[in-house]
């Protein structure tokens, strides 16, 4: 890292026009009341506030002594309306004088352009098109780092096929790409094995939107064929997986998880889809995103933590989550814009890994932040989220903030070379299992002066996802939200989040990346993956980070003495932007002598009136239909 690198500067999206209209509606309310009054003062008979015209009428008033008599009579009950106005933006600065200036500027001028850019760009939610020309970007070093190649994945020779499907739903992607290259096993049956195992354990976990069996079975059948002329395209070849439903797949339904939603469809292939489906790899389900990628709660209920069901999982990926923990799945991609891969995934006891910002491209996906938006794997282990990252990593030409990022080779790392620092809050069997690897471990601590970062955040994330949701406020559909006290709330309030105040923000946002980067005198720390400044921190720097599990513990107040559901137990492993290497080699030598993340969830000890239908409620079509 270059000394004299000036810090990452983030930039502010086109959604800070938000605040500002809403600041001089609410002046121009104020203006609109006032100016009636005059009128009525100066006319002596009431007028409709609809057929005001401010211009004409100051000028009017301005040509008649009696007017200007009236209008200073006005000027106390002006100024109080007016200043009652600003102090929502804490700018209660100005002379009655200027602020009358100030709302004739925003009338004729302001207004006019804000409903223009609207009608240019905001008329569509979601913000799949159009996005930002200004772009975060999180690299430390002042120069351009050269790209490495892909990884070298480790072989996983002497793999036999299991007698049980349970057994075959929890290998790892590796071990399942061996079984199916070396013929022990077919893509087409793995696919029914996953399709099974969703219908029949869905109705508890309700982790499932839309079941893609017809694609699947398609997607399987050529991989088989493939592999059968001699042509193997790598360790996804023929593995199931699923894809959160904020990722557009043609042909079928991308709710958002959102009533609103729920029937809409793109002809649009999402950049991480493409480049999964090069891969081989075989979709089989849309897995639950919270209802518009906010917590748990979706149009068609609340999804569940596998590890104790009378639990939800937490966070928007919700479905990847609980269907990678719960054997549905062998891996799942998910988002993270504040959170939502980090909290489902200690939740529900998964191996996930956040990637450095900019890693993964996002055309086609729902976005809430064109400055925090993240997608990446959850997993079995370590080592399949480093295969699944370098498969869908790289610059996407439709997402301005994508990148090559320079990753070099976790399977190649030299940990022994590392020094690893701990935070009090980080679970100490990992700092010993690391140290006796050869692991420099050292104390450390998180510095910086920057504070409400939390509300950085916030600020950022919700200006962010009004923009890309304007029409859909601007109508009234956040009336209809699944859960009243989330988005609609917090995206009323960024209303009135100003212009100024966003950039404020985001200055205070570049002086906290410096700030961490200064700061960071290790290789990686390991602290709480779920302590909500962390995840804030992390997340506005870009820092890429592992999701580690490392234990159970006894789930308080259990239905009976001896349930076996219990609480799944994590840390986090945190590196620098572009060093995610780091985090997935340090967490493969932990789980290489350790077996938390091969844990298997009790997801058939139910609660009172739950029921897991035998065979599933949802009938699964014989494969032939899709030969």
């Amino acid at each position: 890292m270059c000394a004299r690198a000036p810090p990452a500067s983030p930039r502010v999206p086109a959604a800070i026009i938000v605040g500002v209209l809403a600041s001089l509606v609410l002046c121009f309310a104020a203006h609109s009341t006032i100016a009636t009054s005059e009128h009525s003062c100066w006319t002596g008979r009431q007028t409709s506030s609809s057929a005001f015209n401010p211009p004409n009428m100051h000028s009017s008033l301005l040509e008649s002594k009696n007017g200007s008599e009236c209008v200073k009579k006005m000027k106390m009950t002006e100024a109080s309306q007016y200043k009652a106005a600003f102090k929502l933006f804490d700018a209660d600065i100005f002379t009655e004088n200027k602020i009358v200036e100030i709302v004739k500027g925003a009338t004729e001028l302001n207004i006019p352009i804000f409903r223009a850019n609207w009608k240019a760009v905001a008329s569509v939610n979601g913000g799949l098109h159009d996005p930002s020309v200004l772009v975060f970007n999180p690299e430390w070093g002042g120069k351009e780092n050269k790209h490495h190649g892909k990884f070298e994945y480790p072989s996983e020779h002497g793999v036999k096929r299991p007698e049980n499907e349970e057994d075959i739903a929890y290998m790892t992607v590796l071990e399942l790409g061996q079984l199916i290259r070396s013929k022990q096993i077919t893509s087409m049956e793995l696919t029914e094995i996953f399709l099974k195992r969703l219908k029949r354990y869905n109705p508890v976990l309700e982790a499932v939107v839309t079941y893609t069996e017809e694609l699947a079975y398609k997607q399987a059948k050529k991989a088989d064929e493939l592999l059968a002329s001699g042509e193997y395209l790598g360790p996804l070849h023929g593995i199931p997986y699923g894809l959160k439903d904020i990722i557009a797949v043609p042909g079928y339904k991308t709710t958002w998880g959102s009533k609103t939603f729920k029937e809409q469809q793109f002809d649009t292939e999402a950049w991480v889809y493409k480049r999964l489906k090069a891969a081989g790899a075989v979709l089989v389900a849309k897995l639950v995103t919270g209802s518009l990628a906010y917590d748990d709660i979706w149009f068609g209920g609340r999804t569940r933590n596998p590890w104790n069901i009378e639990e939800f999982t937490t966070g928007s990926s919700a479905g990847p989550a609980a269907c990678t923990s719960a054997g549905l799945v062998p891996f799942a991609i998910g988002s993270e814009t504040a959170g939502s891969m980090t909290y489902p995934a200690a939740r529900c006891g998964v191996t996930a890994i956040r990637p450095t910002f900019g890693t993964v491209g996002r055309t086609g996906v729902m976005s809430i932040s064109e400055s925090l938006d993240k997608l990446g794997p959850f997993c079995r282990s370590a080592k399949d989220c480093a295969v699944i990252l370098d498969i869908i990593r790289g610059k996407d030409p439709d997402d301005l903030s994508s990148r090559e990022i320079p990753l070099k080779d976790p399977f190649s790392v030299d940990i022994t070379k590392l020094t690893v620092g701990y935070l009090d809050d980080a679970e100490m069997e990992v700092v010993h299992v690391l140290a006796s690897k050869g692991v420099n471990m050292v104390p450390y601590e998180l510095n910086y002066t920057v504070e409400r970062v939390q509300g950085i955040l916030n600020f950022t994330m919700d200006v962010d996802m009004l923009a890309h949701f304007d029409e859909w406020q601007r109508d009234g559909k956040d009336d209809e939200y699944e859960a009243q006290d989330q988005w609609p709330v917090e995206l009323r309030r960024a209303r009135m989040v100003p212009a100024v105040d966003y950039i404020q923000a985001q200055r205070a946002r570049g002086k906290l990346v410096k700030e961490i980067r200064e700061g960071f005198t290790v290789d990686a720390f390991i602290g709480n993956v779920t302590d909500w400044e962390k995840v804030c921190m992390g997340n506005l720097v870009g820092l890429p980070v592992m999701v580690v599990p490392t234990g159970l513990t006894n789930i308080w107040q259990p239905h009976s003495d001896d349930t076996n559901r219990r609480t799944s137990v994590t840390t986090g492993i945190y590196a620098p932007p572009s060093r995610d290497h780091i985090a997935l080699a340090l967490t493969m030598a932990y789980q290489s002598v350790t077996d938390h993340h091969k844990q298997r969830p009790p997801i058939d000890d139910l609660g009172p009136g739950d029921s897991i239908p035998n065979p599933p409620l949802v009938e699964i079509p014989a494969r032939r239909f899709y030969l």
